[in-house]
């Protein structure tokens, strides 16, 4: 994939775009920045180098808890991670409908102190919070998406990715509006 993103970019020029994440990749990895990170990571790194020409190291490097025999009274800990061994706890705690839900994730790693006997009882309240929580940053088509459906329960999945991939072309914000239908009528 040829990147669209240059040395030549000012910061602005670079923000008023989306970029796929194998672009940005693809773009520190033909400038000698380092590619590991989620998409803000890298996000970052690019400006921090388009602004200053230099080299951000911005990955950070922890030590990850590894749970191997996870009780109720088990503290969260530092640094938590979802592996393997603790969805099998929540599993076997909570039953088979135990997902690893957003705001489930952000409490666990936002109370290290607390107990997985705490983890269940908010994983339970979380859940029977009805409202939807909110999408990252980092996940702009997931959040155009919910935003396509929100104002157009009727058009279909096929629809609402159409207008987006036009809408990822564009300069400026990827949030849905609805003048976006607009890419509809082009067919």
């Amino acid at each position: 994939m040829k990147s669209r993103i240059n040395r030549d970019m000012t910061r602005e020029e670079f923000d008023e775009r989306y970029f796929l994440k194998e672009e940005l990749v693809d773009f520190c990895r033909n400038e000698g920045l380092k590619v590991s990170g989620n998409k803000a990571d890298l996000e970052e790194r690019i400006r921090y180098y388009l602004d200053s020409g230099e080299k951000l190291d911005n990955t950070k490097r922890m030590l990850r808890n590894r749970h191997e025999n996870i009780c109720p009274t088990t503290i969260i800990g530092e640094n938590f991670t979802c592996s393997q061994q603790v969805r099998a706890f929540f599993e076997e705690e909570i039953g088979s409908s135990f997902k690893f839900k957003v705001a489930f994730q952000k409490w666990l790693k936002g109370n290290p102190d607390k107990t997985f006997a705490d983890a269940i009882d908010a994983y339970r309240d979380i859940v029977s919070d009805r409202s939807k929580t909110g999408i990252g940053k980092q996940f702009q088509y997931n959040q155009y998406i919910r935003d396509f459906f929100n104002s157009n329960p009727d058009k279909s999945f096929k629809d609402a990715v159409e207008c987006w991939n036009n809408k990822k072309k564009l300069r400026g914000s990827c949030k849905y509006d609805d003048s976006d239908l607009q890419f509809l009528k082009k067919k």
